[in-house]
């Protein structure tokens, strides 16, 4: 899938989370197919065509910088990671500004059952930089979500919270171009204990 990088186009991964349903474990360092989360859900950025990989750190950053090999990407450390996902999202969007690209494609790190397909397809589906592109799972609106760099500052005034972008999204609903994804993916979360039962 890499013949259609995208230069323009960077992948943001968020990764800061505590997981606090999870005993205080952070959802990056959990394993999945032998090595960490969020590696993999870094590769599958890579893998689907973004240029250029953002991925945003909180929870125990520098354990995470130690043991997960994240080369070519460029870590963010979001000091408020605490306050939220979309503390994230801003650190995450304010790391982008500056750089050329046009949009960022948005994932979790907690999502393991999408991989480049369905973020492939929401990459092809970006047109410029007033591009607002979701995977839709059944026609529900999921992860990941492509925002042209025209919407960052509206998502950044908004973002608070766990909510991230949500706030954003709502009030632009009818702007939103949603791409069918339940075919190539599951959109899981690793939330709770039961949860883990999907990594392998």
């Amino acid at each position: 899938m890499t013949e259609n990088r995208r230069e323009d186009v960077a992948g943001l991964l968020l990764a800061a989370g505590g997981g606090r349903r999870l005993g205080g474990r952070p959802k990056a360092l959990l394993e999945h197919r032998g090595r960490l989360l969020v590696e993999h859900a870094a590769e599958v950025l890579r893998v689907a065509g973004c240029g250029r990989i953002h991925v945003v750190l909180g929870a125990r950053a520098d354990e995470v910088r130690r043991r997960a090999d994240l080369s070519g990407c460029v870590l963010v450390d979001n000091s408020d990671w605490a306050e939220g996902m979309g503390s994230s999202l801003r650190a995450g969007l304010a790391s982008l500004t500056g750089t050329g690209v046009r949009a960022a494609l948005v994932s979790l790190v907690d999502q393991p059952g999408i991989g480049p397909a369905a973020v492939a397809r929401v990459l092809g589906a970006f047109e410029d930089e007033k591009s607002l592109v979701s995977a839709a799972y059944d026609g529900t609106r999921g992860h990941p979500v492509l925002f042209g760099a025209a919407h960052w500052p509206g998502i950044a005034a908004t973002a608070a919270g766990d909510r991230g972008a949500r706030e954003y999204l709502k009030e632009n609903a009818g702007r939103i171009r949603l791409v069918e994804c339940a075919d190539v993916a599951e959109p899981y979360d690793i939330d709770t204990e039961a949860d883990l039962r999907h990594l392998e």
